[in-house]
């Protein structure tokens, strides 16, 4: 865990100082949960593309139809990223590698399939949706990409990381 120094003034310092051990364990596990959440939301992405369908349907109903080529390869990489890459964020494996190849990934979602719709906060989540929840999606990978896997992570257990 890492020691938080209060007195140089790099964290504020607290009303209650008693509560101090807690806040240095909320930290490190506020990451893990973050971590956790957005690898595993990912990861249902991933598995719905062969569970609902195929990759080459993926490729042809979502690519393709939007103009994005060579399709075919470029869904298998999308697959790739969504399993594998959401399974390593999860353990925190390799993190700010997947997490910038995700980040891209967010940022073309954004520009080339919902940027055209616009600001539509009553309708991120269907089919036609704006730009704001993807957009936002990828700031949360840029987010884990800058801070890395954290203390509770295959990282950290390895003592490298990128």
């Amino acid at each position: 865990m890492d020691n938080i120094d209060r007195s140089e003034g790099r964290e504020p310092a607290l009303l209650i100082p008693a509560l101090a051990g807690f806040y240095d364990i909320a930290r490190d596990l506020s990451w893990l949960v973050v971590r956790l959440t957005i690898g595993g939301m990912l990861l249902v992405h991933g598995i719905q593309k062969l569970t609902l369908g195929t990759i080459a349907g993926f490729a042809a109903n979502s690519l393709a139809r939007r103009g994005i080529e060579p399709s075919v390869p470029l869904a298998y990489a999308v697959f790739f990223l969504e399993t594998v890459g959401a399974l390593c964020i999860i353990f925190g494996l390799f993190t700010r590698v997947f997490a910038l190849a995700i980040g891209i990934q967010f940022l073309l979602i954004t520009f080339n399939a919902h940027f055209g719709e616009g600001f539509k906060d009553f309708a991120w989540n269907r089919q036609g949706g704006g730009w704001e929840y993807p957009l936002f999606w990828g700031l949360i990978w840029v987010a884990i990409g800058l801070r890395g896997g954290g203390p509770y992570s295959l990282d950290r257990k390895l003592g490298r990381e990128f």
